[in-house]
């Protein structure tokens, strides 16, 4: 069932994603070669807790960190540890909080110094799905007109959509109705309502979008050992248009 926020839950979930955006733009800073994805994630706990805010991933269904730490191949839940970032990484960070009762949610890719050609590539193109894909998150849209705007222009770019991994409603849960893919033909699925809020989230790889879990029945990487990169706004459905929550304040 999805639940449609008034415009006050919607002004309450920006504080939350407000918390998101802060910590996501300060572990961005630290992200450098020699810092290790385990310091980035107690900085992103010491930040929450000092905010008032709870760090939603940690504990959510046993997973043991407060972000998800994917480095190069890794997709999505990635572990933070003890492995220094290196020259040329590039490392997803996906963040949330609870903040009031409400969730917030995003996610960011940072290259590690220089990168390849390829990596910034593809960075540069998740990027510009999310903004393609919000675009779309207007009232009396559908839903697969996201998921087009994503899969649409990623493909042009030579590269694909991971498909066992989606975006998802946001609220007073973490992860609620509905379900939000990255790829699908447009004009289809749910009408879009004033009042929804997404979790939009564009995971794209650089070579195949089949994936598999690691050992730790968490991390997920893609198949072909290739690269992946990772971006996420929260976003609410206003008459006006979409409206983002997660950008910093």
């Amino acid at each position: 069932m999805v639940v449609l926020k008034s415009p006050e839950d919607i002004e309450k979930m920006r504080e939350s994603n407000a918390i998101v955006a802060e910590v996501l733009e300060i572990l961005r800073e630290l992200a450098k070669p020699g810092v290790s994805t385990l310091e980035l994630d107690r900085k992103a706990e010491e930040t929450t807790r000092k905010r008032g805010a709870i760090p939603a991933f940690k504990g959510y269904n046993g997973f043991p960190y407060s972000i998800c730490a994917s480095v190069n191949d890794e997709v999505v839940h990635g572990f933070p540890s003890k492995r220094p970032l290196e020259e040329g990484d590039i490392i997803s960070i996906d963040f949330g909080v609870c903040y009031g009762g409400y969730y917030g949610d995003a996610a960011v890719t940072i290259p590690i110094g220089s990168v390849s050609e390829k990596a910034r590539r593809l960075v540069a193109a998740t990027e510009e799905a999310l903004r393609r894909a919000v675009e779309q998150a207007r009232v009396g849209n559908r839903l697969g007109d996201i998921s087009y705007a994503v899969q649409s222009y990623v493909e042009k770019e030579g590269f694909a959509p991971v498909r066992d991994y989606v975006g998802h409603g946001i609220g007073t849960r973490l992860h609620e109705d509905p379900p939000v893919p990255n790829y699908g033909p447009p004009g289809r699925g749910l009408v879009l309502k004033e009042g929804m809020v997404l979790a939009i989230e564009p995971m794209i790889n650089e070579g195949t979008w089949e994936v598999r879990v690691k050992e730790n029945g968490w991390t997920v990487v893609t198949r072909d050992g290739k690269l992946s990169a990772h971006f996420e706004h929260t976003v609410a459905l206003t008459r006006e248009g979409p409206r983002i929550l997660s950008l910093p304040a």
